[in-house]
């Protein structure tokens, strides 16, 4: 080998390792912004389990209110009919 074919080589391999690094830094680049959106979406998650609890909390409270609202109509019902 002579010695331009070792420079050569070498520049090439010295290209590739910096193409690498740049690879490198931009897949961090996105997997930080990935991990980003992950938190803002488990965030969003949490947020909406939050709301779907308190939704069945009051559609639980709303049929007890009119479980007692029929009972007491089937009670008034019952005394008329006596």
């Amino acid at each position: 080998m002579d010695n331009n074919n070792v420079i050569f080589q070498f520049d090439q391999i010295e290209t590739k390792v910096e193409n690498l690094i740049k690879r490198c830094s931009s897949l961090e680049s996105q997997n930080f912004e990935l991990a980003e959106k992950v938190k803002s979406l488990e965030a969003e998650l949490e947020q909406k389990i939050e709301i779907e609890h308190q939704y069945s909390e009051q559609k639980t409270l709303i049929r007890s209110k009119v479980d007692n609202i029929l009972e007491k109509l089937n009670h008034i019902d019952s005394n008329s009919v006596e």
